[in-house]
């Protein structure tokens, strides 16, 4: 994975590349080259290119990893305050815990959208089983819910429901 000095350094040579553009773009037009509005999209698609590379050295891209948290998949996101996550139905309680924490973290954003009143972004934590042939039913096993006022919440709130853990199918030897 990329790191955010790889970003930096990548947007050093992509800069140099814009400079080299717009110096062929400026020589095309005082020699009357027939590329030369071909150069000034090359350059202007440089400049783009080195600003998004500067601003991917600026943004860490790291994912946090919590010791004992399983693969999950986002089903649902509405971009604001709702996530529902799948999960394997060979799941435990404490791994379900640890891994809607490592959701919770990794889902956080600071461009979501909360309500004044509930500033809470609830992630669900779902598995599909199939009770008997050609019938699919979703189990929600568990939610956590964290604030979206801060990245660190220390104060999240974990409900694991025993309950659906018995519905799951038992592991065969």
């Amino acid at each position: 994975m990329f790191t955010t000095a790889d970003f930096l350094q990548y947007t050093q040579w992509s800069g140099i590349a814009t400079l080299i553009f717009a110096a062929l773009a400026i020589l095309a037009f005082i020699l009357k080259w027939g590329i030369r509005f071909r150069l000034v999209g090359t350059t202007g698609f440089m400049i783009v290119l080195t600003c998004g590379l500067f601003t991917l050295s600026l943004i860490p891209l790291t994912h946090t990893v919590i010791p004992g948290a399983l693969k999950y998949t986002l089903v649902y996101d509405n971009g604001s305050t709702q996530t529902v996550i799948a999960t394997s139905p060979k799941i435990s309680p404490t791994q379900l815990e640890a891994t809607l924490r490592q959701a919770a973290t990794n889902l956080y954003s600071y461009g979501r959208l909360g309500t004044r009143a509930d500033n809470q972004m609830t992630i669900r934590a779902r598995t599909v089983i199939h009770p008997e042939p050609g019938l699919s039913v979703p189990v929600y096993l568990g939610q956590i819910k964290r604030t979206l006022a801060t990245r660190e919440d220390q104060e999240m709130t974990i409900e694991i429901y025993p309950e659906k853990f018995a519905q799951l199918p038992k592991p065969t030897a």
